[in-house]
């Protein structure tokens, strides 16, 4: 990992969330992490151009590429100097998508194949939209969903720019869709953020339980439904940029208490540092089976903290 470098502020956290987060994970590293510039990212676009010719292209402008190591597409820019990734010709092109490194790693859990029937349940800005399609090598057909307007733009952009020719747009709520059998959803929901402090540090000043409360909710009607418009013997992934146990194991607990014939699959990332899932959590017992989810922590990789959990219909 490369040296943190500090972010200038004099945010100061609420009392009651560093006492739940000293519960949950070593606090002052925690800390350390959140309020350090996160490192720059971009995934190579294998609709637009192989990862080596891509690769050599850009490094052939002086930029310097390091591997992430659990996906083959995914890069850190170790160059400090160098702020204008969206100036390369590359990227105007739709050669490379400026994705953060713990942001690639839902798709690459679902594993969506050329020929399926998939759907980006919440798809808005599109960074796991496009690295879908790309896995896809557009063939099969892409649902991407928001239920916002505005939301759709910056989607519909991306897409465009990435020649993505499998994807259709579609425009309403998550717990809209009815009678549906997809191979394959992605419900990477909306949530609190609290894995991307050091993204948007606006984010632990507006936090409070009240909050995680009603977006667990929300959250779990979208799952449930998710699951209802899979096929028997499809897969889907719910995952969140929260590292909150109500909004991530407590939401996947809740579809297993419920539908017998829901399991959640284990999946392994090589090069990929995880932490332990959260079982129990405020008096509350999540479902032994979540020990197969995926929890990382901003520490854990020098990245966003994330939550991600592969779902079988049986």
């Amino acid at each position: 990992m490369t040296e943190l470098e500090p972010i200038p502020t004099e945010v100061e956290f609420k009392k009651g969330f560093i006492e739940r987060y000293s519960r949950l994970t070593d606090w002052e590293q925690f800390r350390k992490y959140s309020l350090s510039y996160l490192r720059r990212c971009i995934r190579i676009n294998t609709i637009r151009g192989s990862v080596a010719d891509v690769k050599k292209s850009i490094e052939a402008k002086g930029w310097k590429l390091v591997p992430i190591p659990w996906c083959k597409e995914g890069f850190w820019i170790s160059n400090p100097e160098r702020k204008d990734v969206g100036n390369l010709l590359e990227h105007h092109l739709g050669k490379v998508y400026v994705q953060e490194a713990a942001s690639m790693i839902p798709p690459l859990v679902l594993q969506p194949k050329p020929g399926e029937v998939v759907l980006d349940m919440c798809a808005s800005p599109g960074s796991k939209t496009t690295q879908m399609a790309a896995m896809m090598n557009n063939e099969g057909l892409l649902v991407a969903n928001d239920y916002k307007g505005l939301r759709l733009q910056s989607l519909g952009i991306n897409i465009q720019r990435s020649g993505i020719t499998n994807c259709i747009l579609t425009l309403m709520h998550g717990k809209g869709f009815k009678n549906f059998e997809f191979d394959k959803i992605l419900v990477d929901a909306p949530c609190s953020g609290t894995g991307t402090i050091r993204k948007s540090l606006k984010t632990c000043t507006i936090w409070n339980p009240n909050m995680i409360t009603k977006l667990a909710g929300q959250q779990k009607g979208l799952l449930e439904n998710a699951f209802l418009n899979l096929k028997k013997g499809g897969e889907l992934v719910y995952s969140t940029c929260s590292v909150e146990p109500e909004e991530d194991e407590g939401v996947v607990s809740t579809l297993l208490e419920k539908y017998e014939n829901a399991d959640v699959v284990k999946v392994t990332l090589p090069g990929l540092k995880l932490s332990p899932p959260i079982l129990e959590f405020n008096g509350k017992k999540y479902d032994p089976r979540l020990k197969d989810s995926i929890r990382i922590w901003p520490q854990d990789n020098d990245t966003e903290g994330f939550f991600v959990c592969k779902i079988r219909k049986a």
